[in-house]
């Protein structure tokens, strides 16, 4: 195939090649120019704002300024909860780069145990977004200013200096305070996302009365406009709107009687309630053995978690509140008065032989106690006496009285929980079992057995309404709560039940070993021994059996016998008795509402016999708890057997 002849290019046609090609490309650069023209037109005028917007908002920074939350404080204003200043350590998990490398530069700066490392490492893995992981707290300035200057090479790592929650009467008041901790995901969730909850330092209650008023001690935020730096460095603050504190809470409690209280329960497990019999005001609500709410705040180790779990006597129980116990026999002046209600005459006479009989049953006495009247039956507490007239009228007439002074009931407090028990009656038990009330329920309830639990607080709200003769109901915020009220009942019937709780502790009754140490002030009360376990085989829980066989110590109590002003309730678990050991304990706790130089004289013997204060006696039993645990692991496997 032939080529086709093509001539050889002229001087003009090159020229004119060149002119055209010269021309596209100046006509492409023209457009591109145009183009990026335009571009840079939008940009700075149309989008200006938006830019600009963007520019600050990586240079200026605004920054919530967590509240200070609200002081809580006894009747007398002295606080039970505040706040003090605090240096802390936190992580921003969306800003984190090298956790791995951040976490072991924060462990060595920081000297963090292998086990706050790996609670950190859990958190972080179970944050949401920007909510914080707290690293440690209470830190020494040098070692916040340590971090600080190295927050360059830790992206994600927040040194704040903020407010700490602090508790000075410690243990003593942790049921009732309770603790804060950081928000965690459901409460951040529960709150619309409110970015205060990722706010580094903000806590919130997590128990007791910091979680029930929370919104009333949070207080309003702060905010900080600051300049950074493009690695996040502060360069100024440009403007602080302050933070509101919370507004205190001014409680009912005496805060000094708290704190007696809960050291004279010692290292035994149980409560101790004081209320004002007039107004119903509470001045200690005392649960012992308790956690640290210092400790809780800050975040407690597993182990100590562990200890506490496995403790039998129940430190993290606000007995109080949620133990329930069968009352014994200090429902006996509760039942007296529903008998004078229904018209029984208090000189009717029962011969107790060391028992009564119904059927082929023995109900059984604690003694041979001879003719009883009403009196003579609570002094020495007298079961055949009150089985006797529970066969005889009923069982109903004394559950109402039970219901009408408090017990089985629900009070109207701010508390996170509490656990009402039971007052029981046919209904109920139709209810509960399906079955009929027999004369045996009567008997057993009648003196605090059977069916029957309440919880100490309830013992005292009755307590308070027998000394006062008035419908009186619990107030653990001043100014707040039910008032008294005025009852239908003949007050000659509440004087007499009055005059025989003041035999039991003055005269011939079972708690002659507790009077108060003053000529003229009287306490009356009467003793509850409650049984945790059967009796068929005619053994009762003493110090013969195993601790948790062993029978409750109560005691309820009022104070003076001639004008009534304090009433309550003690309960000590598997205490054998209750004067032997509920009994000496409301004693000594009334003593320091009369006499404080005399209270503390008594009790610090007692601390001393005990191996020192509450604090002394918590942190050796950890150290305890840990030697063992650590001796344990260090122990070879049992070897296999052949």
């Amino acid at each position: 195939m032939k080529k086709r002849y093509r001539p050889p290019p002229t001087e003009a046609g090159i020229a004119a090649s060149f002119s055209r090609r010269a021309m596209l490309i100046g006509a492409g650069q023209a457009a591109l120019a145009a183009v990026l023209a335009g571009r840079m037109g939008y940009v700075a005028i149309a989008q200006n704002q938006r830019y600009s917007d963007l520019a600050d908002s990586n240079r200026i920074q605004t920054r919530l300024i967590p509240p200070r939350r609200g002081w809580i404080v006894d009747r007398h204003g002295q606080p039970m909860a505040s706040n003090r200043s605090d240096f802390r350590v936190d992580l921003i998990p969306d800003q984190i780069e090298d956790a791995d490398r951040v976490i072991a530069e924060l462990t060595r700066i920081l000297s963090l145990t292998p086990e706050a490392v790996e609670k950190i490492r859990e958190d972080l893995a179970a944050a949401a977004g920007f909510q914080p992981v707290p690293v440690a707290e209470h830190l020494s300035f040098e070692k916040f200013a340590e971090v600080t200057v190295r927050l360059p090479d830790l992206p994600g790592v927040s040194p704040l200096r903020a407010f700490a929650r602090f508790y000075p009467e410690g243990a003593a008041v942790g049921h009732l305070i309770g603790y804060v901790g950081t928000p965690n995901r459901d409460e951040y969730e529960a709150e619309n996302r409110s970015p205060l909850l990722l706010t580094p330092g903000f806590k919130i209650g997590k128990e007791g009365l910091e979680k029930v008023v929370e919104q009333r001690l949070r207080g309003r935020p702060g905010a900080a406009r600051v300049e950074v730096t493009a690695r996040g460095r502060l360069v100024r603050e440009l403007r602080t709107l302050p933070d509101v504190s919370g507004a205190p809470l001014r409680t009912t409690i005496d805060a000094g009687l708290q704190s007696y209280a809960a050291r004279r329960i010692g290292d035994e497990s149980g409560a101790c309630v004081i209320m004002d019999c007039n107004n119903g005001d509470l001045l200690a609500m005392a649960s012992m053995p308790a956690y640290d709410p210092n400790a809780f705040s800050d975040g407690i180790s597993r182990s100590e978690w562990a200890m506490m779990s496995e403790d039998e006597r129940r430190p993290l129980l606000n007995k109080v509140l949620n133990a329930l116990y069968p009352p014994g026999s200090t429902l006996k002046p509760m039942a007296a008065m529903a008998l004078l209600e229904a018209g029984v005459d208090p000189e009717d006479v029962v011969s107790c032989g060391g028992g009564y009989r119904l059927g082929n049953r023995v109900f059984r006495c604690l003694g041979r106690h001879g003719p009883m009247n009403m009196h003579r039956a609570i002094a020495r507490s007298c079961n055949t006496y009150f089985y006797a007239m529970a066969h005889r009228h009923g069982y109903e007439i004394i559950a109402s009285m039970a219901r009408a002074l408090g017990l089985g009931e629900r009070f109207d407090m701010p508390v996170v929980s509490q656990s009402y028990g039971t007052i029981p009656d046919a209904a109920w038990k139709r209810r509960r079992f399906d079955q009929a009330w027999s004369h045996s329920d009567s008997l057993n309830a009648v003196i605090g057995q059977g069916y029957v639990i309440v919880n100490p607080l309830q013992l005292a709200t009755m307590s308070a309404c027998l000394a006062s003769g008035r419908r009186v109901r619990p107030r653990l915020i001043a100014g707040e709560g039910p008032a008294p009220a005025d009852f239908a009942y003949d007050p000659a019937h509440f004087e007499r039940i009055r005059r025989a709780m003041s035999e039991v502790v003055n005269g011939a009754g079972t708690a002659g070993r507790s009077r108060l140490p003053f000529p003229d002030i009287l306490m009356g009360g009467k003793t509850g021994t409650a049984q945790v376990r059967a009796i068929s085989s005619g053994s009762r829980g003493g110090a013969g059996v195993a601790r948790r066989f062993r029978d409750h110590g109560l005691f309820v109590f009022f104070a003076p016998v001639d004008r009534p002003l304090y009433a309550g309730a003690v309960v000590i678990e598997h205490g054998m008795g209750g004067s032997r050991a509920a009994a000496p304990v409301a004693r000594d706790v009334l003593t320091y509402l009369f006499d404080k130089d005399r209270a503390m004289a008594a009790l610090e013997p007692l601390e001393r016999e005990w191996g020192g204060n509450i604090g002394e006696r918590m942190a050796r039993r950890t150290t305890q708890w840990e030697a063992a645990r650590a001796a344990a692991a260090a122990a070879p496997p049992p070897a296999e057997a052949p």
